[in-house]
């Protein structure tokens, strides 16, 4: 009979980060700011046979219904095993009232509900020379309004993207779009479009740094046109003048995954910064959580992942309502929860 194998596991600190040998662990020491949200959970209804898949779209429109554009009940592929609709309309109560988009995407990235209830979807997945790649406006029944770039068609010219990630409306209605995502092939790049989507400007290049970008991954803009960009590799926001100039580097914010701005207040969430060396997320000594601030930078609030584990937990995309009132989607996870201020 063979002895039992016996392991010993070494524990030790970094940086008072908790690490145990041969194992890569999460940030877990919580920053010294207040959290005045609690937490609500398994509030959305999915349709009778659907579960949740990945997901960090989400935006909240004009009567408080929640969007979630999520992926086809799983991530990577799912869209193209499952004819399901990812674009999912939910009441405040979390009742399902509507969904469209079966078949047409490829892996659904970002939701913004414009002034109108209108539904400005980014779809970051490709399938070259068949779908993906591209942005859609579209109205609350599921029309076409404005179709931008080509379908499964990269580039970098101003007609084409390579991995559009998310989208945010200036003061102006003109169009911000970050284009890139983790693919190092894909671009690195912020376009400024019109509110009908023509090319005006861009700004930004590939490397680390001043105006340079790797894994874009959120974007937002404030009443005065400033600009912040998740530069989400890099561990930070950039922030832009409404001329493209760069005002700010912010590297407190943590590992930003969604961003938001409401009431002229900034929300960041951070999904995936972890103390694992030589891996994806590497930010050692940022606990993952949703920052709320104000936009000089200064942050008032974190609403801290309770759980943070693998390599993305707690939601990747938040939305914020009218009473401001947190929604996000989670990729890790697959769930949808709700943040309300005590």
């Amino acid at each position: 009979m063979k002895p039992k194998r016996v392991e010993t596991l070494v524990l030790f600190f970094v940086s008072n980060i908790l690490v145990i040998s041969g194992y890569a662990q999460q940030n877990t020491v919580l920053p010294d700011y207040p959290n005045n949200y609690t937490m609500y959970e398994n509030l959305v209804q999915m349709p009778d046979g659907r579960r949740m898949g990945s997901g960090n779209a989400i935006d909240i429109d004009s009567q408080g219904n929640i969007w979630v554009f999520e992926r086809c009940g799983g991530n990577q592929g799912a869209c193209s095993e499952n004819n399901v609709d990812p674009v999912l309309k939910f009441n405040p109560d979390g009742e399902i009232l509507t969904s469209f988009g079966a078949g047409m995407f490829v892996w659904p990235h970002g939701i913004i509900v414009d002034d109108d209830d209108n539904l400005w979807i980014i779809d970051a997945g490709v399938i070259d020379g068949e779908k993906g790649n591209q942005i859609f406006k579209f109205n609350q029944r599921g029309e076409i309004l404005i179709e931008l770039g080509q379908p499964g068609i990269r580039g970098d010219s101003p007609d084409l993207f390579n991995e559009p990630s998310d989208l945010a409306i200036g003061p102006d209605g003109s169009l911000y779009v970050i284009d890139g995502h983790i693919s190092p092939d894909s671009n690195h790049r912020v376009l400024h479009l019109t509110a009908e989507g023509e090319y005006i400007e861009e700004w930004g290049s590939q490397g680390y740094g001043p105006l340079e970008f790797e894994g874009l991954h959120a974007i937002a803009v404030d009443s005065q046109g400033k600009i912040y960009v998740g530069d989400r590799t890099n561990n930070r926001l950039q922030v832009l003048s409404p001329s493209g100039e760069l005002l700010a580097i912010w590297a407190h914010w943590g590992r930003p995954s969604g961003i938001r701005i409401h009431d002229d207040m900034l929300y960041v969430v951070d999904s995936e910064s972890r103390a694992a060396i030589d891996q994806y997320g590497y930010n050692p000594g940022w606990h993952r959580g949703i920052y709320v601030g104000t936009l000089d930078g200064e942050i008032t609030d974190f609403i801290p992942d309770p759980n943070p584990h693998g390599a993305t937990s707690f939601p990747e995309g938040i939305g914020i309502d009218d009473n401001g009132v947190i929604w996000g989607a989670s990729v890790g996870d697959q769930k949808v929860t709700k943040y309300v201020r005590n």
